[in-house]
């Protein structure tokens, strides 16, 4: 049978799924198996942006280049990214509960790793581990929820556990910020082994394990090599672009390769018995809608964090926990918001609350690209509370969106596609937005410099100051006179503003067609086929 065949037939036959019987007890309650599943996706998605907070320290401490600290965050998206869609499959083969508790161990285990880590190559193997077992325990986390709550529930659940995603993106900063400047950038990653105890403990009393009849029994090699080696060849030409030039032969090279890979791919999954991915889930066009909506959410909100922790830490001269703070009308407005946007969603359906949290997330990015070296708090707040305001929907909804649309034993598949899309999005974002930064600092820094009447800088002395002013940081040293350290600190974050600036249009430019992209989904067609039937 072809995976296109069994994709269809398993739309037309919903009753053919295994639904496990009522829960007894502790094991397979469902509002407590979504207590319990919180804890292990709380650990990961805070750590997706926590880390944000700790990159300066980072930085200074172990002596990294910003390259460096993107691939801080890129290594842990990327391994997100390259392995969700294959943890689901095998969350679908072998039960969600059994990949749930692997990932939270092995997550909790590489984070403690990192923490004890005395280099920068060595913090980025072991993001790059978080990844993988991060990989396992996100899409095992919907399956969980998807066979456990009945389908008049799930919508709520999905909304909460949208919330708990939402709130713990958001608070990563704020947390972040407590450790670092009260402890140290190593307890940002040793918090995570205390929480994953709680979450193994929680997991092996309350989980039940559930499976679909139709279970598949193999894996695609081919295509999970396939799909590892595009991903790597894209975020790769995209980080390098602006160092090598984005018409250079090497650029071009590896965005050629990612395109051939990906095309290769998608080719390699029609002959296949069962694909990594079954193309005709995205016969789906709500489903393919949520998926994209997911990138560009990601894209546009990572990327844009990124650049605010070193604006207001470098430019504004904050420190990690009153950076934190300025954030917290964002991290407010997504814990207040999200749950309302799930009511809403289960209520009117996706498509109007998606639209319009993608508006607004669009005009808080236009109007964060207006920020100065002189902006004041309640600016700030503004902006960072429409941007929470806006993402709250599109975190609850998009998931309702892909995972409802997708057939109940491919539900593994789709937990991994939509944290797939959001881990690319915000590898692309910061890569990208990265890029236009470094591009802008390159172009400007040196007329900049000129305007000032700063002694010149030798082509060595030129690339040293713009790596440091693409964080916001001044290329001073303790010999430089306090008049010039003045003046040159004026010109880094003048060019550093400005590279940011042009960030944030760009990501207000994306919002604005996920948007349109928003205007494509519905609710999931198949939302009720094998939900579970728990006590509630």
């Amino acid at each position: 049978m072809t995976s296109q065949t069994t994709v269809e037939k398993a739309s037309r036959e919903p009753q053919e799924t295994a639904v496990p019987a009522p829960a007894k007890g502790l094991r397979g309650h469902p509002w407590l198996t979504l207590f319990s599943v919180a804890i292990g996706v709380m650990m990961v998605a805070l750590d997706g942006t926590i880390v944000a907070i700790a990159n300066p320290a980072i930085q200074q401490d172990l002596g990294a280049s910003l390259a460096d600290v993107q691939w801080i965050t890129n290594g842990y998206m990327l391994a997100l990214a390259v392995s969700l869609i294959t943890a689901g499959k095998l969350g679908d083969r072998f039960g969600h509960r059994q990949t749930f508790l692997i990932g939270v161990v092995g997550f909790a285990a590489a984070s403690g790793a990192i923490g004890l880590s005395g280099s920068v190559a060595l913090v980025i193997v072991f993001r790059v581990l978080q990844g993988l077992f991060g990989a396992l325990l996100m899409p095992a986390a919907l399956g969980l929820l998807r066979a456990t709550f009945p389908a008049e529930k799930l919508n709520m659940a999905i909304g909460i556990w949208g919330m708990v995603i939402g709130a713990s993106t958001a608070g990563g900063p704020i947390l972040g910020g407590v450790l670092v400047e009260h402890v140290s950038w190593q307890s940002v990653f040793f918090i995570n082994v205390p929480v994953g105890v709680i979450a193994l403990l929680l997991g092996l009393v309350i989980l039940r394990d559930h499976r679909a009849e139709n279970a598949p029994r193999s894996f695609d090699i081919g295509g999970i090599v396939l799909l590892s080696q595009a991903m790597f060849c894209l975020i790769w030409a995209l980080i390098k672009g602006a160092e090598w030039g984005w018409g250079d032969y090497k650029t071009l090279g590896f965005l050629g390769a990612a395109v051939a890979l990906f095309v290769v791919f998608a080719l390699s999954q029609k002959n296949v018995r069962e694909p990594l991915i079954p193309l005709a889930m995205f016969r789906s066009v709500p489903l393919s809608a949520g998926a994209v909506l997911m990138v560009l959410m990601a894209f546009a909100f990572m990327g844009g964090l990124f650049f605010v922790t070193f604006y207001l830490q470098n430019v504004h001269g904050l420190s990690p926990v009153d950076s934190g703070l300025h954030l917290l009308p964002l991290t407010g407005m997504m814990i207040v918001a999200s749950p309302l946007a799930g009511a809403m969603i289960t209520k009117f359906g996706p498509r109007v609350p998606l639209v319009g949290g993608m508006v607004c997330t669009a005009v808080a990015m236009f109007g964060m690209s207006q920020l100065t070296i002189g902006t004041g708090t309640l600016t700030m707040s503004i902006w960072f509370g429409l941007l929470g305001l806006g993402l709250a929907p599109v975190m609850v909804g998009a998931t309702e969106v892909i995972v409802g649309n997708a057939p109940m034993e491919l539900s593994g598949v789709a937990g991994g596609l939509q944290q797939a899309a959001m881990q690319v999005g915000g590898s692309l974002g910061t890569a990208v937005l990265g890029a236009v930064m470094a591009s802008q600092v390159d172009s400007k820094l040196a007329d900049n410099w000129a305007a000032a009447k700063l002694p010149p800088l030798t082509p060595e002395q030129l690339d040293a100051a713009s790596s440091a002013v693409e964080v916001g940081v001044p290329p001073v040293d303790g010999n430089t006179p306090p008049e010039v350290a003045a003046s040159i600190a004026g010109v880094a974050h003048d060019t550093f503003v400005s590279g940011m600036s042009t960030a944030f249009m760009v990501a207000g430019i994306v919002a604005v067609v996920a948007a349109l992209v928003a205007t494509l989904t519905k609710r999931g067609a198949n939302a009720e086929a094998g939900a579970g039937a728990g006590h509630i």
